[in-house]
C-alpha cells in the first residue's frame, strides 16, 4: 500500500467549522498510558504522512478513529521500511518481513513493545478484527523492494488490489462492528474494485516526482506504449508534449474510476459520506495534477485550500448528523489474546488440521496427475425425496444432506482435488415451501458458524446473488470468504441463490458497462473479455459435473464453465453419499477420453 502526503492538515483543520456545544469524547483506548501514547503516535503518523486519509478518518465516529489511525500508521511503517534507501533491496525486504513476523507474535501475547504494533494489536482485540487477511498485503509491500514492472493494466490491477484492498476492507469491518456497516451490494463489487484502482492511480500520479527520483515508474507498459517516447522523457525528467498527453489520459482515467456514485447507494449515510468525500478529494487532487504541468516532475501538487474546504466543510456537517442519529456499538473490554487464533467466527486459525479419516478406514484411490480433474461441480439432488422415502418432512432431508457436504470436502482434500463447487440453493428453489427454504438457508448459516470444515485448508467462496437472502447469511458468507482467503488447499465454492442464466446476464451487463466506459473495445470483445467480468474470473472450467438423485439434467448450473464438462449421473440421493462416491466419480472421469472437439488419438 502506498501512502501520500499531497496536502497539509493544519490549514485544512483551520478552515473547517469547529463543533460547538458538544462534549469531547475520549477515544476508547483505556487508561493504559503506554497505549494512549501508542494511539497518539499513530494519529501523528497518519496526519503527517497521509493527511487526506487523516481527514477522512475524522469523518468517522469518534470511537472508530483510533482504530483507523492504527491501521494506516501500520501501513505507513511498512511502506517506509520498504522504501528506505540506506539498505539494499534484500535488507529492506527482510525488515518488512521481520516487522510482519513480530506482529504475529505480538497478536499471540496481546501486546507489543513497538508502539504502532501495540495500537494495532489493541485494535484487533478490541474490535475483533482478523488481521490474517493483511498478510498478503504485507507480503506485497515486501516484494515491492525488488521493484515493480507491469506489462499491462491487468497486472497493475492485481498488484493494486493485493496491496490495498485488504487494508481498506479492515476499515469496512470496523464500520460493521460499530453497527453502521459500509455494506457493498454484490452487484457493485466491480465499482468498489475500480474505485480502489482510481485511488491508487491518483496516488501514483501525485507522487510521480518522488517515485522517479528513486528510479520507480509504477505505470503499466501498456499505458506507456500508447504514447511513444513518454517513458524515456519521464525517466529523464523531461516534460514534453507526449508526456503531457500521457498525464492527461491517465488523470481522465483515474477521475472516471473514482467516480462511482452507485457504489454507495443503500449504504449507511455516515459510511457513504466517507466514501463520497474520498472521491471528491481525489477528483480535486487530479485537478491539481492536471494543472501542475511541468512542475509535476519536481514536486507533488495539491489542491487549493478553497477547493478542499468546499469539499470537507459540508462533509463534516453531513457525517456529524448521520452519526448523531445512529445508535453505535461501543467496543467492550478487550478480548483475551488467546482468542485471536481461537474459534472466533472472524479469527483465522493458525493451525490447520487434516480432514478426519473415513469411519470405515477407506482411502482414496491413486489417480495419475494428468487424469485428475482440476474442478468438480456437484448438483446435490434428492434431499427431499430421501426424507419422504423415510416418512420424514422434506426439511429433514436437507439437514441430513449437510453431513454429505462435509464428506465431499474431506474426500476432495484427501484425493488432492483443487476446486470443488456445490449447488446448494438455486434461484428456482424460491418456488419451494417456505419451511423448506428456511431450513436450507438456516442449515447453511449454522454450518458456516459451527461446521467442521472451518479449520481445514479450505478457501471458501460464494457464488450467487444477495437479493432475498437473509442479511445474516450474506454477512456470514462474506466473512468466511475474508477469513479463508489466504488458504492454499481446496477452493470450495458454494452456489447459493445462484442461476446460470442470471450469472451470464449480469456478466454481459458488466461487460457492456466496461465497453461504455472505454475499458474494452466492443469490436474486439472475445471470450477472455467475457470471462474477466464473471463474478469469479479465476474459476477454472468444470472438468466433471456430477448429479445425484437419479435425474439427468444440468438445471441452470454453471453454464459458462461446463461447456466441455464430463457428465456423471448417479441414482443415490444426496444424504446417502460419502467421500467414496466422490472418489468413484473421479475414477470414472479418469477413464474417459477427452478430446474437446479433436479427433481420437
Amino acid at each position: 500500500m502506498r501512502t501520500t502526503s499531497h496536502s497539509t492538515t493544519a490549514d485544512l483543520d483551520a478552515s473547517l467549522p469547529a463543533q460547538r456545544g458538544r462534549p469531547t469524547h475520549r477515544p476508547p483506548t483505556g487508561e493504559d498510558p503506554s497505549l494512549r501514547a501508542a494511539y497518539r503516535l499513530c494519529r501523528r503518523t497518519t496526519r503527517q504522512h497521509d493527511p487526506a486519509i487523516y481527514l477522512l478518518i475524522q469523518l468517522m465516529p469518534t470511537m472508530l478513529r483510533p482504530a483507523g489511525w492504527a491501521l494506516w500508521a501500520a501501513a505507513t511503517v511498512l511502506d517506509d521500511l520498504a522504501d528506505q534507501r540506506d539498505a539494499e533491496p534484500a535488507e529492506r525486504a527482510a525488515r518488512v518481513e521481520a516487522w510482519t513476523e513480530a506482529l504475529q507474535r505480538d497478536l499471540a501475547v496481546g501486546t507489543s513493545g513497538d508502539p504502532v504494533r501495540h495500537a494495532l494489536v489493541d485494535t484487533a482485540l478490541r474490535w475483533g478484527l482478523d488481521l490474517s487477511s493483511l498478510r498478503g498485503a504485507m507480503n506485497s509491500t515486501r516484494d515491492d523492494t525488488r521493484g515493480r514492472h507491469f506489462a499491462d493494466w491487468a497486472a497493475w490491477r492485481a498488484w493494486c488490489r493485493e496491496g490495498v484492498v485488504p487494508w481498506a476492507d479492515q476499515v469496512r469491518h470496523l464500520f460493521e462492528r460499530a453497527g453502521a456497516p459500509m455494506t457493498l451490494r454484490l452487484d457493485r463489487q466491480q465499482d468498489y474494485k475500480r474505485f480502489i484502482d482510481g485511488a491508487q492511480l491518483t496516488d501514483i500520479l501525485t507522487d510521480l516526482s518522488a517515485d522517479l527520483a528513486q528510479g520507480d515508474l509504477l505505470l503499466p507498459q501498456e499505458a506507456l506504449e500508447a504514447f511513444p517516447g513518454a517513458e524515456d522523457d519521464l525517466r529523464q525528467g523531461s516534460w514534453s508534449p507526449v508526456t503531457a498527453a500521457l498525464i492527461r489520459e491517465l488523470t481522465a482515467l483515474a477521475r472516471q474510476w473514482v467516480t462511482r456514485p452507485a457504489m454507495t447507494r443503500g449504504m449507511h449515510p455516515g459510511a457513504a459520506t466517507v466514501l463520497d468525500t474520498a472521491a471528491c478529494l481525489m477528483r480535486a487532487q487530479l485537478d491539481a495534477v492536471d494543472a501542475a504541468g511541468h512542475a509535476l516532475l519536481k514536486r507533488a501538487p495539491r489542491p487549493s485550500l478553497a477547493a478542499r474546504t468546499r469539499i470537507l466543510a459540508p462533509a463534516r456537517i453531513r457525517s456529524r448528523l448521520a452519526w448523531s442519529l445512529t445508535p453505535l456499538t461501543v467496543p467492550g473490554p478487550r478480548r483475551p489474546a488467546a482468542t485471536v487464533s481461537g474459534p472466533s467466527p472472524e479469527a483465522e486459525s493458525t493451525t490447520l488440521r487434516p480432514p478426519p479419516p473415513h469411519p470405515g478406514g477407506a482411502r482414496p484411490p491413486q489417480i495419475a496427475a494428468d487424469r485428475m480433474p482440476a474442478h468438480v461441480a456437484v448438483i446435490m439432488d434428492g434431499n427431499g425425496r430421501w426424507a419422504e422415502q423415510r416418512g420424514l418432512p422434506r426439511p429433514e432431508g436437507h439437514r441430513a444432506g449437510t453431513a454429505a457436504g462435509h464428506e465431499m470436502v474431506y474426500g476432495a482434500l484427501e484425493i488432492g482435488l483443487r476446486h470443488l463447487t456445490l449447488y446448494a440453493f438455486s434461484t428456482e428453489n424460491w418456488k419451494r415451501d417456505t419451511e423448506e427454504i428456511t431450513t436450507i438457508l438456516e442449515a447453511i448459516r449454522r454450518d458456516l458458524d459451527e461446521g467442521p470444515i472451518r479449520d481445514l485448508d479450505v478457501r471458501q467462496r460464494w457464488s450467487g446473488h444477495p437479493d432475498g437472502l437473509p442479511e445474516e447469511l450474506v454477512q456470514a458468507l462474506l466473512r468466511e470468504e475474508r477469513r479463508t482467503r489466504s488458504r492454499t488447499g481446496l477452493t470450495l465454492t458454494v452456489c447459493i441463490n445462484y442461476g446460470g442464466r442470471d450469472e451470464i446476464t449480469r456478466t454481459a451487463a458488466a461487460l457492456a458497462q466496461a465497453a461504455h466506459a472505454g475499458d474494452v473495445d466492443p469490436d474486439l470483445i472475445g471470450e477472455d473479455d467475457f470471462a474477466r467480468h464473471l463474478p469469479h474470473p479465476d474459476m477454472p472450467d468444470v472438468d466433471l459435473l456430477w448429479r445425484t438423485g437419479n435425474e439427468q439434467r444440468t438445471s441452470n448450473f454453471l453454464p459458462w464453465y461446463t461447456t466441455y464438462a464430463e457428465l456423471y449421473f448417479t441414482p443415490n440421493y444426496w444424504p446417502d453419499v460419502d467421500r467414496r462416491d466422490l472418489w468413484q466419480a473421479i475414477t470414472e472421469y479418469s477413464r474417459r477420453q477427452r478430446r474437446h472437439g479433436g479427433a481420437p488419438q
